[in-house]
Formats: C-alpha cells, structure tokens, sequence
C-alpha cells in the first residue's frame, strides 16, 4: 500500500478563481457538513478575485498592526468593518445547507460522478448580500470618522449613533447565523431581552435588576469597550487571524502531508501501529487546522483504510479517529482559539498558557494511547505492511517543516510577543517552502495563503463580537455574581456538586454553540461561581476551556464524531459513545485542577518536584482509568476489576495524600483481583473482531 495522502483541505470559505467546477472534494463536503462553522460558498469570477484581494488586504493590515501598533478600539473597529462585508459575501443566507451537501454527496456531485448542469457551479452573492456588505462597512466604519467626538458622545448620544449601533448589532447577530447557525444570535437576543426586561422579575428573585433602556443597552453594546468591540474580538483581530495565516502559509507549503506521512513512517509494524499513527497524525495535522473536526475527516480520508485493514470495527476505528482530531485542539503549541483568549482575560503571555496545557495534554495521549493498546488486544488487531518511506529520510529530507513550529515557543520563550512570534514563523515556513519545487510559495500561492488566513477567521470574527454583546450584559446587570450566588446555592456551598454543575452547564453550553463562543459565555457566568469557592483564576478558567472543547465529542452531537463515522460507515452514535470512551481522561482531568490546591501542579503551577510528583499520580489514575474503560488489565477484567479500578481512578485525581493512598490501594486490589481469576480460568485468546464493535 503506497501511502500518499492528500494535503488536508483549504478552508471552506476561500474563494477560488479558477472556477472550482466541481463543487468540491468528498472531503471538503464532510468538513461543510458536520464542522460547527457553516459552509461557505465557492466563489467564483471577479467576486472570488475581489473577495480574495479583499481578504489578502486585510492580513497585510494585520501584519502591518504588529509592527506599527493601532489604538485598539480603532483597530478592532477597522477590523470588523473589514471582516464583516466580507462574511456577507462569502457565507450564504439559507438555512438548510446540510440537506444540500447530503445530497451533493448522494448524487455524486463534486465527486466526478456527474457532472453539473450549466450555471450550478455559480455560487455568487446576491443583491440583498451585497447590500447587507456595504451597511456592514458603513456601520462598523461610522464611529472610526471623528472617533474623538463619538467617544465624548457616549453620554449622550445622537440618534444618528443610536441608529448605527442598532445596524451593528442586528448585522453582527446576522453574519453569526449565517456562520455558525442561528442559536448563538438568540442566545445573545435572550440576553439582550434580559438586560430590558429584568426590571420587571420580582425584587426578591437573585437574578432581579432595575432594567435598563434600551438605549442604554446600545451603548454598551457599540460605544464601549465590553461589547461588539470588546476583548473577544480583540483576540479575533489579533492572535487568531496571525494563527489562521500562518496555519494557511504552513499548510501550503505541503506541512500537512508531511506530517501524515511521517506518522505512517513511524510506527509501521505492530498490532497498535495504525492507532498510534491516527494519533500521532492527528496531533500534528491540528497545527494547520484549528477544527477537530476538520482534523478528523482530513486524517480519516487518509487512515480508515488502514485501521479497517487491520481489523478495528468501524465504530472503534471513528471513535480513534475523532478523538485524535479533538485531542489537535487541546495541545500545545497551537491551542484553540479560546486558549488566547485566556491569556487576554488573565493577563498572562500565551507562552504561559500554553504551559498550562503541556501535563494535561501529555495525560490526555495517555489515555488514547492505552486505550488503543487495549483495543488492539482485545480486537486481536493485525499487523499492516505499508509501503511508507523511511522514518529517518522523510525526518532528513522534510523535518524542516517543524522548525516554524519550535521557533514559535522558542521566541516568545525569549520574550518576544506571541504576535511577532508568529510573524516570525511565517515568514520562516515561507523561506522554507523553497526547499520542495513541488509546493513553493511564489506570488500567487503566497497571495492565496495570505487570503486563505482571512477567510478563516470569518467564523471566529462573527462569533466572537456576538460574544461580545453577552458580556457586555453580564456587565451592564452584574449577571456574573448573581449567577454565581444562585449555582453556590443549588450545590448547597460545596465545592464537588459546584464542579459538577458547571461541567455539565459547558457541555450543555457546548452543544449548542461553537468552541469560541461557549467558552466565552461560560467564563463569564461559570468563571466567577469557580472563583467563589476558591479555585484559581487560571485552574477555573483551564477547566472551562477543556468542556467546551469535549463538548465536541460529547452525545448527542458529538460533531466530530458524527463526521468519523460517515468516514467509516459506523452508527453514528455507537461512534459518539467509543470515542467519548477514548476521551474518558480529559472529561476527568480538568476536575482535578480545581478540586484541591494540588490540582494545580497539573498547570504547572507548582515547583517542579510537586509537578512530576501530580503527573506521575495522574498517569497511574489514566492508567486505571483506561482498563475500566477498557475491561482490561493484563487480559479481560470483570465487572468487580472495572470498578475498583474506576474507584481508584476517581480517588487518585482527587491528589491529596489520603485519597491517593486509597486510590493505589483499590488499584492494587484491582490487579490482585485479576490475577486470582486468571489463575483459576488461564489466559484467554484474543477475541476476533467483530462487524459491530467491541
């Protein structure tokens, strides 16, 4: 078998200008179909030319910002009168899209199977979008014309102002739906609602205000810094379109194929070899993708041949595959978007946050890891020849792609900001596309990776200023401690049912909306209950992070593993529930942060010693984690093993001394207990796969 995988996908949203007449890959219809962002339209003509130089503009005036620093709020205004034409143009406004691609896909459109009737390939805006782009530009632009004296106004005023804040608001709420569906816009208008009509809940109820105009609500929401234009969109203007162009330069100088390949090259004969390859694969490909579920159908069009040659059943083989999607977003050096904007509400260098992902992520991989070498045994999995290059010559001949990677943490490391870090990296991923004649950036590649890092950012721009109006209402009515008081006050002012409550209120949150937007509703209303019972800003916020990027693989959406099983061909929520199995350590991790002052080594918020000491407990309490998962310890474990082992998983993420010794005693007793049965029943052969999973 000759493994020669295809460079993962571009962004759905970019535009091409040599016509795309076939509508798209399989694979790109997967991403457009199951990814939390929206499908984008594929431009074509003078309207994809003129949204792509549109587009490669706005990255150069994002480059240009870093070396000659905007004043803020004008920046993020220019940005959004920028970026918010454009989701008018590139985005479509109909609702039901993913019937469309299911049947693209059925028909086989865009497959070569048949090919399209004359004028299907248009894909163009209309008259109402276009005319939706240009009162977008004038709205955002307006207060940037006398922007001194539309600040003085902010007491008072004008109707002009009024009438542009209200245009701003109905316009970000509609470039939001179309991006990423329409609950996050009713989500923000259920906030908005409460602000105006608090006023009239009963005095004594917790969540009570005096209820304000809704001028007053205008203001705050576009003559501030907390609302469209606050900190979330900041982040958006900042550290994520700088990621986003260079993920676009880095993959367009073939860094995606490079790393699927290597990771075929390095584990090429054993029985877990293609589960530790998915893996692997996985974990690089999320430094050009920032969507685990991209991610997963980028690797599984490439890797479920392989797992399904070695004998994983379909659901086990999707749940591998999503889990190693998800797993791109939560490791370091290139988080999710949300991990910047920790840095920004904490005030803390990324290079700090990206030090507190570095344990949880090494225990997260253990956890799949073990999972699989179970899998492997308890499938009976084969060994699978691959015709791949050698290890070492693809390490020699294209290892400089890692080098961008490593200089990104080396710089801010040496206290240069992560901004020009990154710029830093481009331009070094760009010098470095010269050394492969097949993917040299020349102008024109150059161009399109610039364009492609604008467009990327369509989704988070949208989504984050429409964050923007929910903490700005947070703000305005003091809903952060009041929601605060009343959670403390279900969990009955203890700190477990309060951890409980919040997990579950971010996976809910999650299902509902994309990453970015769930994490930043939830530091606002969760963040502070967390605070309240004493966990640390960073503990807390890490914790929201990590459930809302699970809430991807959480039932019953479970995004990315939905789009794993339409690879495989598995039940959809068969898949879901195996690869919330395989993902079993990072649901529990998180509450270990925040459950003692221990916790926080796993941040590495503690002297060395105590952080080697908190990894080493953590990795024994995955390990019993993984074979009650797993009904595994050296052979198949009952249902008494499984549950001790749960037991001591449990007691030993808790890290104080008394219940880590509890927890190793009920682990001991958990192999002393296999063992017995096994020398009373011997060893069992491996069992045969079978068609429906384990």
């Amino acid at each position: 078998m000759s493994i020669s995988p295809p460079e993962p996908p571009r962004p759905a949203a970019a535009p091409t200008g040599d016509g795309d007449r076939g509508g798209g890959t399989r694979t790109d219809d997967l991403i457009a179909e199951y990814d939390a962002e929206r499908p984008a339209r594929r431009l074509t003509g003078p309207v994809a030319y003129a949204a792509g130089a549109v587009a490669f503009g706005v990255s150069l005036y994002a480059l240009y910002a870093v070396f000659r620093p905007q004043p803020a709020l004008q920046y993020r205004m220019a940005f959004l009168a920028a970026v918010l034409p454009l989701t008018f143009l590139v985005y479509r406004p109909g609702l039901n899209l993913r019937a469309r691609l299911r049947a693209r896909r059925h028909t086989g459109e865009g497959e070569g199977k048949a090919e399209p009737r004359p004028g299907r390939e248009r894909d163009l805006p209309g008259v109402t979008d276009w005319i939706l782009a240009a009162v977008s530009a004038v709205v955002c632009a307006y207060p940037l014309f006398g922007f001194d004296e539309f600040i003085r106004r902010t007491v008072t005023p004008s109707a002009l102002d009024l009438a542009m804040a209200a245009g701003c608001v109905l316009l970000v709420l509609e470039a939001t739906r179309r991006t990423v569906g329409p609950i996050l816009p009713g989500i923000c208008l259920a906030f908005v609602a409460y602000a105006y009509y608090g006023g009239y809940l009963p005095v004594d109820w917790t969540l009570g205000h005096g209820g304000f105009g809704f001028e007053r609500i205008l203001i705050q929401l576009y003559m501030g810094t907390e609302g469209l234009f606050g900190v979330p969109l900041d982040v958006a203007a900042t550290y994520i379109v700088l990621f986003t162009i260079y993920g676009a330069v880095l993959d367009r100088s073939g860094a995606g194929r490079f790393f699927v390949e290597l990771s075929f090259a390095a584990f090429r004969r054993s029985a877990a070899a293609p589960g530790r390859t998915v893996t692997l694969a996985g974990f690089l490909l999320g430094t050009v993708s920032g969507s685990g579920t991209a991610t997963t159908v980028s690797l599984g069009s490439v890797s479920w041949p392989v797992l399904k040659r070695a004998g994983y059943p379909p659901a086990a083989g999707g749940g591998v595959l999503a889990a190693a999607g998800i797993g791109a977003i939560l490791s370091p050096p290139t988080l999710g978007a949300a991990a910047f904007i920790i840095a920004e509400y904490l005030r803390v260098p990324y290079l700090t946050v990206l030090l507190y992902a570095t344990v949880p992520t090494l225990l997260y991989y253990l956890g799949i890891i073990l999972a699989i070498e179970i899998d492997a045994r308890r499938f009976g999995a084969r060994t699978v020849d691959l015709d791949a290059p050698s290890f070492w010559r693809l390490l020699g001949r294209f290892g400089y792609h890692f080098s961008s990677l490593v200089a990104i943490v080396v710089l801010m490391a040496l206290g240069t900001s992560p901004f020009r870090a990154v710029v830093y990296a481009t331009v070094l991923a760009f010098a470095l596309s010269f050394l492969d004649r097949r993917n040299r950036l020349g102008p024109r590649r150059t161009a399109g990776a610039l364009a492609a890092g604008t467009l990327g950012v369509l989704p988070v721009a949208a989504t984050t200023a429409a964050a923007g109006i929910i903490v700005a209402v947070v703000t305005l009515t003091g809903l952060g401690l009041k929601s605060s008081r009343l959670i403390v006050d279900v969990a009955g002012g203890h700190l477990l049912p309060t951890v409980v409550l919040a997990a579950v209120a971010v996976l809910l949150l999650g299902l509902a909306v994309p990453v970015t937007a769930s994490f930043i509703i939830a530091a606002v209303i969760i963040g502070p209950v967390l605070q309240t019972q004493g966990v640390a800003p960073d503990a807390a916020y890490m914790f929201i992070f990590y459930y809302a990027v699970l809430s991807e693989v959480t039932p019953p959406t479970a995004l990315a593993a939905v789009a794993a099983s339409a690879i495989t061909g598995a039940n959809a929520f068969r898949t879901m529930m195996l690869t919330w199995k395989y993902t079993l350590p990072a649901f529990l991790v998180p509450v270990a942060f925040v459950l003692a002052p221990s916790g926080r080594a796993l941040l590495w918020q503690a002297p060395w010693p105590q952080v080697l000491a908190a990894l080493a407990v953590s990795a024994v309490a995955v390990a019993a984690l993984a074979a009650a998962a797993g009904g595994w310890i050296l052979g198949p474990a009952g249902a008494a093993e499984r549950l001790l082992a749960a037991g001591a998983a449990a007691a030993l993420l808790y890290l104080r001394p008394g219940s880590v010794a509890a927890g190793l005693g009920l682990l001991a007793a958990a192999v002393l207990l296999h063992l017995a049965r096994r020398r009373r029943t011997g060893p069992p052969s491996p069992t045969a796969p079978s068609p429906r999973g384990p």
